[in-house]
Order: C-alpha cells, then sequence, then structure tokens
C-alpha cells in the first residue's frame, strides 16, 4: 500500500529527519563515544600540490615549503617582547599541526596549560577541540590549531586590541603559508579579528564569510561549550557546514 503525502507533510517530515540526524550523530561530540567517526570521510585528506582550496587564488608557498616557512616564522617570533604578554609568559604558543593541512582551527590565546606547554588547546577546552575535531573524521595531526595572540593574558582575559594588532599579523603569516581549504574560528576574538566585524556570535555562526579567498566558519569556542553544553547542538551544525565545505574542496 502507498501512502499519500502533501507538500508541507513532506516538509515536516523532511525537517523532523534533519532534527534527528543532528541528535543522533552529534552524541560522540556531546561525550557519547561510538566506534566509528561522526562524518565518516571516505578517502583521506587530498593532497595539496595542485589543489587549492575553495575559492582561494593561487597558493602563495610551495608545496615544498609549507614546513620550513612555518619553522622560519616560528623562529622570527621567538623571544618576541612585541607587547605587554610577554612579560609573564612561560612558553610562546606558536601553533601545531600539519603545515598542509585543509583545515586551521583559530583561537583566542593560550590558557595555563598551554603556556606551561607551549601547545595550543591541551587543557580541557582542547580535549574538546580533539573531539570535534574526531567527529569530522580527521585526526589532531591532520589538522593546524593556532591563535590569535600567541602568549598567555593573565588570567586568561581577552586580548586587547593593541595586543592583537601587533600578534595576529603572525596568524596571517601562518595561514598564508598554509593557504587550507577552510578554517574554523573558535569565539568571538578569532571571528573579529579575521572578518574585521563585531557582531554576537549567535549572528555569526551557522554562516560562511571569507578571507583572503579562504571559507571562515565561525563557532563557538570549546571553553564556552564547556561553561554552555547545551549550545554544543548548534556547535555541531556548524561542523556539519564545515564538513560539506572540506568534501568540496576535496572534489577539486
Amino acid at each position: 500500500m502507498r501512502y499519500r503525502t502533501n507538500g508541507r507533510e513532506t516538509e515536516r517530515l523532511a525537517e523532523q529527519l534533519r532534527d534527528l540526524k543532528v541528535l543522533c550523530t552529534s552524541w560522540q561530540f556531546t561525550g557519547i563515544e561510538t566506534i566509528t567517526p561522526v562524518i565518516p570521510r571516505s578517502q583521506p585528506p587530498p593532497p595539496r600540490a595542485g589543489n587549492e582550496p575553495v575559492g582561494s587564488p593561487q597558493t602563495s608557498v610551495p608545496h615544498e615549503s609549507r614546513h620550513h616557512a612555518l619553522a622560519e616564522l616560528s623562529r622570527t617570533i621567538a623571544g618576541c617582547r612585541r607587547c605587554r604578554l610577554s612579560e609573564g609568559r612561560t612558553h610562546i604558543v606558536f601553533g601545531d599541526g600539519n603545515a598542509e593541512a585543509a583545515l586551521v582551527f583559530v583561537g583566542e590565546g593560550p590558557g595555563s596549560e598551554e603556556d606551561i606547554q607551549g601547545l595550543p588547546f591541551v587543557g580541557q577546552a582542547g580535549k574538546l577541540l580533539t573531539k570535534m575535531i574526531h567527529s569530522l573524521g580527521y585526526r589532531r595531526e591532520e589538522v593546524y590549531i593556532c591563535n590569535v595572540v600567541k602568549c598567555r593574558p593573565p588570567k586568561n582575559r581577552t586580548p586587547f586590541a593593541d595586543e592583537v594588532a601587533l600578534c595576529s599579523p603572525f596568524l596571517f603569516q601562518q595561514l598564508e603559508i598554509i593557504r587550507p581549504s577552510v578554517i574554523c574560528t573558535l569565539g568571538s576574538c578569532a571571528t573579529e579579528t579575521l572578518l574585521q566585524r563585531k557582531s554576537p556570535m549567535n549572528q555569526l555562526r551557522g554562516r560562511v564569510f571569507t578571507w583572503r579567498g579562504i571559507p571562515v566558519v565561525p563557532t563557538f569556542h570549546p571553553a564556552y561549550l564547556l561553561r554552555s553544553p547545551l549550545e554544543k547542538k548548534k556547535a555541531w551544525e556548524d561542523l556539519l557546514v564545515l564538513s560539506d565545505l572540506l568534501e568540496q574542496g576535496s572534489a577539486r
């Protein structure tokens, strides 16, 4: 027997199915472990040589030079004293991950654990970010992770405008060297720095912007999600947008 549905019923069923997909596939991200990644990749990340990011111009740094260029930039800012943040730091937290990554995450600045270890996102927020990365079907070492400022702000406060102005050029150089397919900004500071616009995160997330030809997907900072776990569903929706953009990039 066949059942007939009108247009309104069909639209309602489609909406319910979308909501069910978000609910079910976000289990791992929200803390319920599964055996397979939430968004399985049919193939490993595409090789970057000759494969340009979605909507970007010609890659500025040759394929074989990206690791070297990042290492040189890291040496350039070693011992940096350009702003007041250097006064209380233990380590400069330059960045970590794959110099040929298709996906780059940009956060605000190092926290206490990051300052001690010299690596980005290694505290509790970092553990949640790692889950987010795994839910996309990637390993942490396959992506690149960095921050707007490279030294820890006192008491984890938001970086001041002059600190961002002095440090963000290093972030921009990192992104130009890697030229990823997609950038995901974590929280307001990173989003405002790249997009040069001030708006509440709830107005920016769920949309795709561009930075120098590279798609940018803003979402909540993992530290905020730890404080506001009900927002994880929205963050998961942003990860689905990321996944779609990465698929588009691998198809080119």
